[in-house]
C-alpha cells in the first residue's frame, strides 16, 4: 500500500483498552473483531460485532463485541442474523446480466466482473456521448455504507451531476441538516452520550444529561443517524428523566415524566410555544444568548405569536404538559434532544429544526456535557464532495433542481427527488437515459412517494445497472445487470459514527468471510470510477488509498485501525470559545454573523422565512376539513421496528417470525366502531392510492390516528411482472402524494396525510 503523509485534522485519537486482538482463536473458530454498518442493522452506528468463522471458512455465528466502548456487547437482532442472510440462497452473489426486452422477468444469466463492468462501461460511455452525461442518475438510498456513497457514485464514478435520493423532498434527515446549517453553522448537533471519551460515562469531563427529550424519534429500535439508542437507558439509569414528543406511546414515552403525544405534523407550533414560555418566563442562558445568538429579539417577537394554549389547541395535548415539559427542560442543569425523522417528514420540517435548534441554544445546551455535542470543523471524515469539482460549471449547472430548489442542491449536492421523477417521465429539462440503483429498494415503500410512477419512469430508461445484495422488487422491474454487493462482514472499510460529523468514534469494517464474488461499495465505485472517470481516481494507486482519503479524509491508516477495532475521537467542549467551530479559527460560530442565527440569514438568503413559523400540513383536520368526512384518520408511517431494517431482512425466517406481515396501527375504540378486529386485513386508501395492511389493534395510537408499517414486499411471491414480489399490494407509499414539499423543496408530509380505513371486502 502506497504511503502518504497523513493531514493534521487537529483531534486526537484515543485507542479503546484491549482486552483482546482484533482477530483469535476461540474453541476451534477464529474470532475477527469489527464493527458493523448496514445492511443489516443501522446506520451509521459502528456496533462492535464478533465473527466466529469455523475450520471450513463459514461464518456460524456473531456476537457482540463487549470491547466495542459504545456498544459495549449489546447487538440487536438484525446483526445476530447476519449469517442467515451471508448464507441465505436467494442473495445474489455473482454478477448476472439480462437483455433489455426481458426486464421484469427472472432470465438472469451469471457472467464474470470483467464481462459486467465492460456492459457497463460501455453504455455508459455510449449515453453520455449521444445525450450527454447529465442524462444519467444515481437512485442511492441508505445503502450498504449510507448516504455519503450516493453522490461520489454519479459525480465522480460516472460523471453525472444527478445523484438523487429518491425520497420526496429528500424527508430523512438532510431537513434537519439544513435547518442546522443556516442556524448554527454546524451539520447536525446530536445528544453527547459521551462516545469518544475514554471514561464513557464516568470521564471526569463527562456529566449525564438531568433531561433528555426525545422528539419525534424512538431510539432503541432506530439507532437513527448513528445515535446508539441503548444510551437513552445508559442515561436513565444514571439519573437521567424523559420528556416524549410523539403522537404514539413507545417504550420510552410509559417511562417519561411528561409525554406529548401531538397530532402529527404540528411540531412547529409545539416548538414555538416552548420557545415562547422560556422567553417570556426568562428561563435562558442570558450570557450565551448576548454572547453568541443573533435576532433574540426578533425570535421573542415571532414565538409570541404562538402562546401555549394555541399550541395546545393546534396539537391536541395538554396545555399544562406543555408548560411543565418546558419548563424541566429549560430549569435542567444540562439537557439534551434526540430529534428524529419526524421533524424531516412534513413541509414544515424545516420551520420546527429552527425550533429545537433555538431551544438548544436559549438554554445554553449546545456544546456542553451531556447536551449538544457539535463537531469541530475539521472533524467530517468522508469527503461528500468527491467528484464534483471535476464536473466543472456546466454540469454543475445542469443538476435538476437547482433553479427551483438552490438551497436543496447546496446542501445535499443531490438533484431534487421530485423533479427527477418529473424529468424522467417529461424529458424536461433534458431526457434521462440511463440509472444506476445503489442499494436502494426505492419501489417497496421505503423512500419513494407514488412508487408506482418510479416504476413506470425508470422501465423507460435505456440501461439500468444496479449494486445489492437481493434482487429486489426494484432491481426485477428494470435492471440490465446486478453487481452483488458484500455484507459488512465481507469487506474491507470503516465507518464513523453520525458519519464523521461529531467527536465520537471511528471503527473498522473488515472482511471475516468471502461468499460468492460480491465486491463492497467501495471498490465498486474505485474499479468502475477508474474505467469511466480515471482522471478522479488517478491519485488512488490502490483500493486502500481511496478508502482512507473518502471513507476517513486521510487522518487515519486502515491497517491500524483494523488491528484497533475501534478509535474514539478527542472531545473538547464548548469549541465555540475556543475558534474550534470556523475554518477561520475564530470565536464563534460557523454562520454569517459568527453566532446562532435566531434569525437566520441564510435561510432569508434563500428567500424563506428568516424566523421559525407554524404551517398546516396540506392534508389535516384544519387545512382540508372538508376531506376528513371521507378520510377520517391522520395517517403517520415508517415507524421503526427490531425486525427489519426499512425493506430488508423479509428473507430470513427468525425476522419474519417476529414481524410476518405489514400491519396497521388503529385505537381500539376506532377498530371497534368500523367492525375491524385485531389480525384483520383491512383497505387503507387516500385520494393518491390504496393498500392492504393488517390491522393491529392497540391503545398506543390514539383514536383518529393510525400509523402504517412501511417497507414491505413478499420475497417468497411471484417476483416477475407484474407482481414483482407483492410490492404494491401492501405499499404504504402508494398513498404519499408527490411534491407536497417546502418552500426550499425539504421535507414532505410522509408522517402526516390523511386516510380511511375500513373491512377488507374478499
Amino acid at each position: 500500500m502506497a504511503t502518504r503523509p497523513k493531514i493534521d485534522s487537529g483531534i486526537e485519537a484515543f485507542n479503546n483498552d484491549l482486552d483482546k486482538p482484533w482477530q483469535f482463536e476461540e474453541d476451534g473458530y477464529t474470532v475477527t473483531r469489527g464493527c458493523a454498518w448496514s445492511a443489516p442493522g443501522c446506520h451509521p452506528v459502528g456496533c462492535g460485532i464478533k465473527f466466529y468463522v469455523n475450520e471450513d471458512g463459514i461464518l456460524e455465528k456473531v456476537e457482540g463485541d463487549e470491547n466495542q466502548p459504545i456498544t459495549q456487547g449489546r447487538l440487536c437482532v438484525r446483526c445476530l442474523t447476519l449469517p442467515d442472510m451471508t448464507y441465505h440462497p436467494d442473495r445474489v452473489i455473482y454478477p448476472m446480466k439480462r437483455a433489455f426486452e426481458d426486464r421484469g422477468k427472472n432470465k438472469w444469466e451469471r457472467i464474470t466482473w470483467d464481462e459486467a463492468y465492460e456492459i457497463i462501461e460501455t453504455n455508459i460511455k455510449d449515453i453520455k456521448e449521444k445525450y450527454g452525461p447529465e442524462s444519467i442518475v444515481v437512485f442511492g438510498g441508505t445503502g450498504r455504507e449510507g448516504g455519503p456513497m450516493c453522490g461520489p457514485y454519479g459525480q465522480a464514478m460516472l460523471g453525472t451531476p444527478n445523484s438523487c435520493y429518491t425520497q420526496s423532498g429528500y424527508a430523512c434527515y438532510i431537513p434537519r441538516v439544513a435547518a442546522a446549517t443556516f442556524v448554527t453553522g454546524a451539520t447536525y448537533p446530536e445528544m453527547d452520550y459521551a462516545g469518544g471519551l475514554p471514561g464513557r460515562y464516568d470521564d471526569p469531563m463527562y456529566k449525564i444529561p438531568e433531561v433528555m427529550m426525545t422528539w419525534g424519534k424512538e431510539p432503541l429500535p432506530s439507532n437513527g443517524d448513528g445515535f446508539f439508542g441503548h444510551s437513552v437507558i445508559d442515561c436513565m439509569k444514571r439519573g437521567s428523566k424523559l420528556i416524549s414528543v410523539d403522537p404514539r406511546t413507545n417504550w420510552l414515552a410509559t417511562r417519561a415524566v411528561y409525554h406529548l403525544p401531538l397530532r402529527p405534523g404540528t411540531d412547529a407550533a409545539l416548538g414555538m410555544a416552548m420557545l415562547n414560555i422560556i422567553i417570556s418566563e426568562g428561563l435562558y442562558d442570558e450570557e450565551f444568548v448576548s454572547l453568541y445568538c443573533y435576532g433574540f429579539e426578533q425570535l421573542a417577537e415571532r414565538v409570541a405569536t404562538m402562546p401555549p394554549e394555541r399550541a395546545a389547541e393546534i396539537c391536541g395535548i395538554d396545555v399544562e404538559d406543555i408548560y411543565g415539559a418546558t419548563r424541566m427542560y429549560a430549569n435542567a442543569q444540562n439537557a439534551a434532544i434526540l430529534w428524529g425523522l419526524a421533524i424531516d417528514q412534513k413541509a414544515n420540517g424545516a420551520q420546527a429544526g429552527h425550533c429545537i435548534l433555538a431551544l438548544e441554544a436559549l438554554t445554553g445546551n449546545l456544546d456542553v456535557p451531556g447536551g449538544q455535542l457539535l463537531g469541530d470543523v475539521t472533524d467530517s471524515l468522508a469527503d461528500l464532495g468527491f467528484g464534483w469539482s471535476s464536473l466543472g460549471p456546466e454540469l454543475q449547472n445542469k443538476i435538476i433542481g437547482l433553479k427551483e430548489y438552490p438551497a436543496y442542491v447546496a446542501i445535499v449536492l443531490n438533484s431534487h427527488a421530485d423533479l427527477t421523477l418529473e424529468a424522467m417521465e417529461t424529458g424536461e429539462p433534458y431526457e434521462i437515459h440511463a440509472g444506476f440503483i445503489a442499494s436502494t429498494n426505492l419501489l417497496a415503500g421505503t423512500c419513494a412517494a407514488q412508487p408506482k410512477r418510479w416504476h413506470d419512469a425508470m422501465q423507460k430508461l435505456d440501461f439500468v445497472f444496479a449494486a445489492d445484495c437481493w434482487i429486489t422488487p426494484t432491481i426485477q422491474c428494470c435492471a440490465d445487470v446486478i453487481l452483488p454487493l458484500a455484507t459488512f462482514a465481507e469487506r474491507e472499510s470503516g465507518v464513523a459514527v453520525h458519519y464523521g460529523a461529531s467527536p465520537n468514534m471511528t471503527g473498522s469494517v473488515v472482511n471475516a468471510v468471502q461468499v460468492g464474488e460480491t465486491k463492497g461499495d467501495l471498490e465498486i465505485q474505485y474499479e468502475i470510477g477508474r474505467r469511466i472517470m480515471p482522471d478522479n481516481y488517478a491519485k488512488f494507486p490502490t483500493l486502500y488509498d481511496f478508502m482512507e482519503e473518502f471513507r476517513f479524509g486521510n487522518n487515519i491508516d486502515y491497517n491500524e485501525l483494523k488491528e484497533e477495532v475501534t478509535r474514539q475521537r478527542k472531545v473538547t467542549y464548548k469549541k465555540y470559545e475556543l475558534g474550534l467551530l470556523r475554518p477561520d479559527r475564530k470565536r464563534g460560530f460557523n454562520t454569517p454573523t459568527g453566532r446562532v442565527e435566531l434569525y437566520s440569514t441564510m435561510f432569508a438568503q434563500f428567500g424563506e422565512d428568516p424566523l421559525p413559523y407554524y404551517e398546516e400540513p396540506q392534508r389535516s383536520p384544519i387545512s382540508t376539513p372538508e376531506l376528513m368526512e371521507e378520510y377520517p384518520f391522520v395517517l403517520t408511517t415508517g415507524s421503526r421496528v427490531y425486525a427489519y431494517f426499512h425493506s430488508e431482512g423479509k428473507q430470513i425466517p427468525l425476522l419474519r417470525e417476529l414481524n410476518p406481515d405489514p400491519w396497521i396501527e388503529i385505537n381500539p375504540k376506532d377498530a371497534e366502531k368500523l367492525g375491524i378486529i385485531d389480525g384483520e386485513w383491512v383497505n387503507v386508501e387516500n385520494e393518491f392510492g390504496r393498500c392492504e395492511l393488517k390491522a393491529k389493534i392497540t391503545p398506543v395510537v390514539r383514536q383518529g390516528l393510525a400509523n402504517a408499517q412501511h417497507g414491505f414486499w413478499f420475497p417468497e411471491e411471484d417476483a416477475e411482472e407484474p407482481h414483482l414480489y407483492g410490492v404494491w399490494r401492501c405499499n404504504i407509499n402508494n398513498l404519499m402524494p408527490h411534491k407536497f414539499v417546502g418552500k426550499l423543496g425539504f421535507g414532505a408530509p410522509f408522517k402526516c396525510i390523511i386516510c380511511k380505513i375500513e373491512k377488507l371486502n374478499k
